[in-house]
């Protein structure tokens, strides 16, 4: 879009891509109990590569820049990073 929906509280580029990206982590480690984070992250980190690339198509009016994909990225890791920590204490309870 040219011109993007005006959010609540004006939030930044970086923010909302960093929100995006950190809600997808999510998804997909939900998703895919199975695979592991590590995978997921590098399939999430192809994603932003994937969504900037496609924003170089002239025709879009869209412009990409690797500081987004550094958010979508760091994002991604931050949150699988916390769903590996409450996975490995989750492991640690003693059973009932």
């Amino acid at each position: 879009m040219k011109q993007p929906v005006a959010l609540p509280g004006n939030p930044s580029d970086k923010l909302q891509h960093m929100a995006a990206f950190c809600v997808l982590a999510l998804l997909a480690a939900i998703a895919y109990p199975r695979v592991s984070l590590p995978v997921i992250l590098l399939g999430l980190s192809f994603f932003g590569a994937l969504i900037e690339m496609i924003q170089v198509i002239p025709a879009l009016n869209r412009s990409a820049e690797w500081r987004d994909l550094a958010a979508d990225i760091l994002a991604a890791a931050t949150a699988l990073g916390v769903i590996a920590i409450a996975r490995s204490m989750r492991g640690r309870e003693p059973s009932s």
